[in-house]
């Protein structure tokens, strides 16, 4: 970028040609990055949880997030806070391992948050017996996400996003 122009993509939108890290933090202009999530991509739920599980589990939260925002954006909308809450929670991930660990604390939360509201009102024919819609195992998420709130908070470093990564579905799912 020139400083006097943004960085458009094909259909015109600023967008940020800088290449991102696993964390998508932006470098530098001319070093190689991690390749970005293609924006706008359409998936099954099964797909998106499978897709976001590889990023996590990578150490690549931030662009988990991006497949949950593409889920949210393309999904029904009764499911729209389920895949804002699993992105909150990616999003909550990214900002520990970035070392903010006060606003990672506060999206964990808010993630957990948004998925116990669901369970509340959730229903139809993606749930499980225990009432996870697409074998997401809920509980454990919240669960999850609420410990590393309090353990990203009491810390004085960084977390490492792939050891700390969650499962998205239950054991055998």
């Amino acid at each position: 970028m020139n400083g006097t122009t943004r960085d458009r993509d094909e259909e015109g939108r600023a967008r940020s040609a800088r290449p991102r890290d696993g964390l998508g933090r932006p470098l530098p202009y001319g070093v190689e990055g991690v390749p970005r999530q293609p924006e706008g991509v359409v998936r099954t739920p099964a797909e998106t949880l499978r897709e976001a599980q590889r990023l996590l589990d990578a150490g690549m939260p931030f662009h988990a997030h991006e497949v949950f925002e593409d889920a949210w954006k393309s999904g029904p909308e009764a499911e729209r806070d389920l895949w804002q809450g699993l992105a909150q929670l990616a999003v909550g991930l990214t900002h520990a391992a970035r070392g903010n660990r006060e606003g990672g604390a506060r999206l964990l939360r808010r993630g957990a948050d948004r998925l116990v509201s669901l369970g509340r009102s959730h229903g139809g024919p993606h749930c499980s017996a225990d009432d996870s819609p697409y074998g997401i195992d809920v509980g454990g998420l919240v669960a999850w996400a609420r410990e590393l709130a309090d353990r990203s908070e009491a810390a004085r470093t960084e977390v490492d996003a792939a050891a700390e990564a969650p499962l998205l579905r239950g054991p055998g799912a």
